[in-house]
């Protein structure tokens, strides 16, 4: 048995009370709304003061496990989503200490692990997950959420009452909840494509960060961080028993997160780390289901680089092509399952890769995490550069950025360190450039400046190092694993990341930097364990991102006029200068400039806020 709890939940509370038959029927439309991230059972529990309620995706333990489960004496109820990979050690540890275990589930191990340690349980579990649990006799809610932010965890709260649920849609069926957008926010989320903190783009809506619990009692809320990890690099270690080290961790990481009833798959673009994932998992299911997507212009297709990496590794590769109507016209449905609205155009190949893996398995195994952990992103490696420039005197700085202005190296050298974050601009440059095409002008601090306490609390250590760290707070949970998270259950599937574990993680927080990056090497230590585990033509692959043909596709009769379209509509006429986008359009259809992304992040709004305050609900997909 196992881990039996890939889903959605939710639940909530009321100091007030309610009546349970009620709460119970209330629990059941909210859930109804994820159905999609459960399609195989549904569970309900609700008392005096709490409702709980579990979709369930059935991956182990395929005839048991439901939820809500209960410990011995009834006075403990939990909802899980996720799975716990030492639940075994877990269960033994419990076990030796008197506790007595109905079940072989991780589920209960939950239960149990609460009993014996009670708020401190999130630091005994090494896995993926999210849970509510409902004390009975204390009439406290606990909830919890894994270390890196995989799966999701929102909640809200209106007087005595607090919501919860795996995604924010659940919501929209609880009478307590007040649909309103978080239009102080929009402005941050134009310049960053997500909200750098615990905010959503529904006012009142929060989103429990990573690595934090939140404890309910008698209409007060609290939430505490469990765990902070930090960069401490480890001397003495030559970078090929590094290599060794990172290619045993993510051997056994792989092997953990394989476990299933079921067929288990992977995500195979060519690169470096779905390359290592496929050929871990391949060590024990020899015929892996590989998945790759891509689009009929070549350049842009990463599905030449799949199918090699396929036939060097011996694995069967389904492979999906997107066409530009197709990508089109699934955004809707997209920025509905999202919750929030989202504009990478990476999230669209994704959510046709996950339909075509879903046709012949349930879980997938992806590369997720692995850039944020051991140096991927070019960002790091201009930071190098970065820092370089930073020992310079602050004065020759500044002149030189005063006497070139045009030069964006220069200004932003001359700028503390989380004012030239560049995910914090990673639309527009500046907040003065983004807020001409606001119709109402911004009053709120800029993005870097949200981005500053991060910062903050990482001064000691040096730029590229403090740039994975925050990319580990922000970029990893509100931007890579939201969308996978989304796109995956979309379709009912589990996405699983083996780099995104404990264990990985506490090799990569040893890394020294120039193992990890340098001013023109990224990802040094992991691509000497691929070159020990994969064959050459593999270790040796360069990033390439999720690429998308969405520049021209816009300059195309078809999707400029229907971008213009809603450049024009009521919903633009809002929020935004309508004139200024379409300006914005056409400089970009002419070729004066490439103006993709942040035309995409217009659109993309939109059509998100159509689908959640204008049309009918629920949309009709």
């Amino acid at each position: 048995m196992g881990a039996e709890s890939m889903c959605g939940i939710v639940g909530f509370t009321t100091a007030a009370g309610h009546d349970p038959a009620a709460a119970k029927r209330t629990a059941q439309a909210i859930a109804d709304l994820i159905r999609h991230r459960g399609p195989d059972g549904e569970g309900y529990y609700a008392d005096a003061y709490a409702a709980l309620g579990h979709r369930r995706l059935s991956i182990i333990d395929l005839a048991g496990g439901g939820q809500p489960m209960f410990n011995e004496d009834g006075t403990l109820v939990v909802v899980f989503n996720g799975e716990i990979y030492n639940y075994k050690a877990l269960h033994a540890e419990l076990t030796a200490r008197g506790h007595t275990f109905a079940t072989d589930s991780d589920t209960e191990v939950l239960l149990h692990g609460y009993e014996a340690w009670g708020g401190d349980l999130p630091k005994h579990l090494r896995g993926m997950f999210a849970f509510a649990l409902w004390d009975r006799t204390a009439e406290t809610l606990f909830c919890a959420r894994d270390l890196f932010g995989i799966k999701p965890l929102y909640y809200y709260k209106k007087g005595d009452v607090l919501l919860f649920a795996s995604e924010i849609k659940a919501f929209l069926a609880h009478p307590a909840f007040e649909k309103r957008l978080n239009e102080a926010r929009l402005p941050d989320w134009l310049s960053m494509e997500y909200l750098p903190d615990d905010e959503t783009m529904f006012l009142g809506v929060y989103e429990l960060p990573p690595a934090h619990t939140l404890t309910w009692h008698d209409g007060r809320l609290t939430t505490r961080r469990y765990a902070a990890p930090r960069f401490r690099a480890r001397r003495g270690r030559s970078l090929g028993a590094w290599a060794e080290k990172i290619g045993q961790t993510l051997a056994e990481s792989a092997d953990a997160h394989r476990i299933a009833d079921v067929a288990v798959g992977c995500f195979l673009s060519g690169g470096v780390d779905s390359s290592l994932v496929t050929r871990e998992t391949a060590r024990s299911q020899p015929n892996v289901q590989c998945f790759s997507v891509g689009y009929a212009e070549g350049s842009y297709s990463e599905l030449p680089a799949a199918r090699a990496a396929a036939r060097a590794l011996g694995v069967p590769l389904t492979e999906t092509t997107v066409t530009a109507a197709e990508f089109f016209a699934a955004n809707r449905a997209i920025q509905w399952y999202l919750d929030e609205p989202m504009p990478n155009p990476a999230e669209v190949p994704l959510y046709f890769l996950c339909k075509t893996a879903r046709q012949r398995v349930k879980v997938v195994l992806s590369g997720e995490g692995a850039d944020e952990l051991f140096g991927g992103y070019p960002l790091y490696r201009q930071a190098v550069w970065a820092e370089r420039w930073q020992a310079l005197p602050r004065s020759l700085r500044r002149g030189l950025a005063a006497a070139l202005p045009g030069c964006g190296f220069l200004r932003r050298g001359a700028q503390p360190r989380w004012q030239r974050c560049a995910r914090a601009n990673y639309v527009f440059e500046t907040a003065q450039e983004r807020d001409k095409y606001l119709k109402r002008p911004s009053n709120t601090p800029s993005p870097a400046r949200r981005c500053k306490p991060y910062f903050d609390a990482v001064r000691g250590l040096d730029e590229p190092t403090a740039l994975q760290w925050v990319d580990l707070q922000t970029w990893l949970p509100r931007d890579i694993l939201r969308k996978a998270d989304r796109m995956s259950m979309a379709h009912s599937l589990e996405l699983r990341v083996p780099f995104l574990d404990r264990r990985v993680l506490a090799v990569a927080l040893g890394l020294p930097r120039r193992y990890r990056c340098t001013g023109r090497r990224g990802k040094i230590a992991l691509r000497a364990a691929a070159a020990r585990r994969l064959p050459g033509v593999l270790a040796a692959n360069p990033k390439r991102g999720f690429p998308v043909p969405l520049a021209d596709w816009l300059c195309q009769d078809e999707y400029y006029k229907r971008v213009r379209t809603k450049f024009t509509g009521p919903v633009a006429e809002r929020f935004f200068d309508t004139a200024a986008l379409c300006a914005l359009l056409d400089a970009h259809r002419a070729g004066k400039t490439n103006a993709m992304t942040k035309l995409w992040a217009f659109y993309c709004f939109i059509e998100w806020y159509e689908v959640y305050f204008v049309e009918e609900f629920p949309p009709i997909l």
